[in-house]
């Protein structure tokens, strides 16, 4: 019995996800039973989806590069962690799981889906800003649900994803929640001395260049007349906005977080 429960716990896939709990602690191990061995847990996962992450997991576990350190590991396995939390969470609020051969392995074995997983383990593997790899794992779960968005379109969100510093995803998350929590009135700073204001600027500044905000940046009038000022409050998700909002499901972000980056921009 010991030998069969020993041997359970090294199945691979099951190990990795297991070896998140430095980063997602001990919710790792909850995901882990929860996706290689069903029958521990009340909660079920629907078969197609759960088939797909114990799928990515084991791949990403068996097919390694090496060498891969440790901390890449446990980060990678992290990303399977969150993305199995937040789908119970999704079949709870009742997402349906999307029924359109996005999880269906085709020719080859290979789903669409197992190019976002397995893209998603590389990006989780390799950021060193480890509060991202939670994101990234809820954008599988997310990729899940979400049937008016293809593979292409999925793996374009986490291409941008991936382009944007830490604080500008923190940024789009404010701007995502502005009903909530409103946006401060103040114009932001035009000239300013610290480094932390000039770099937040800088940050805001493309975004708005890179088309994920509204307004974009003023164009230079006739005549060397006044920009008009920016207010963090005038700010809005364009549809790149939304896209990496909505799959790295930024409302997750911690209002602390969001409140340190908005003082960056005071």
């Amino acid at each position: 019995m010991i030998d069969a429960v020993e041997q359970l716990e090294e199945t691979p896939g099951r190990a990795l996800v297991e070896s998140g709990a430095l980063v997602a602690g001990t919710m790792a191990r909850t995901a882990a039973g929860l996706l290689f061995d069903p029958g521990s847990s009340r909660v079920r996962l629907h078969d197609g989806l759960a088939a797909w992450l114990r799928r990515t997991a084991t791949d990403a576990d068996v097919e390694a590069p090496s060498p891969v350190s440790a901390r890449a590991r446990c980060r990678a396995g992290a990303a399977l962690a969150f993305a199995t939390e937040l789908s119970v969470t999704r079949a709870a609020q009742g997402r349906t799981v999307r029924t359109d051969g996005f999880l269906t392995p085709g020719p080859g074995g290979r789903a669409p889906a197992d190019e976002i997983g397995e893209a998603v383990v590389l990006a989780a593997r390799g950021t060193a800003e480890e509060w991202r790899v939670r994101h990234l794992g809820y954008l599988l779960a997310e990729a899940a649900v979400a049937a008016d968005l293809d593979a292409a379109v999925v793996a374009r969100g986490l291409r941008l994803a991936g382009s944007l510093t830490g604080r500008q995803l923190v940024l789009l998350a404010a701007v995502g929640r502005r009903e909530r929590i409103p946006l401060p009135i103040a114009p932001v700073p035009q000239d300013p001395r610290g480094w932390t204001t000039w770099a937040a600027l800088e940050d805001l500044g493309e975004l708005q260049r890179g088309g994920l905000l509204d307004p974009p940046p003023p164009t230079p009038r006739p005549g060397g007349s006044a920009l008009p000022r920016l207010r963090p409050a005038d700010l809005r998700l364009t549809r790149r906005g939304v896209l990496v909002h909505r799959l790295l499901a930024l409302e997750f972000v911690r209002d602390e977080a969001v409140t340190e980056a908005l003082a960056d921009l005071a």
